[in-house]
């Protein structure tokens, strides 16, 4: 049972991922045609910001393992 929800852990982690990713590639698309609006302008920062902490969470985790 623990492995299961583990599963679904890293699948929903990795869904958040993908659609994070293309989110941030629409707003830097809409940057470059027109000026963002501040709630836009905060989401892209949050989602660079998430994805260096993800990055560098899952590397200290892989580090800890190894």
């Amino acid at each position: 049972m623990v492995s299961l929800l583990e599963n679904i852990h890293e699948a929903s982690v990795l869904l958040l991922l993908l659609c994070s990713f293309f989110y941030y590639r629409h707003l830097k698309k809409l940057k470059r045609e027109r000026k963002l609006s501040s709630f836009e302008i905060t989401m892209f920062i949050l989602t660079q910001l998430a994805y260096l902490l993800w990055a560098g969470s899952y590397l200290l985790l892989f580090l800890d393992n190894h």
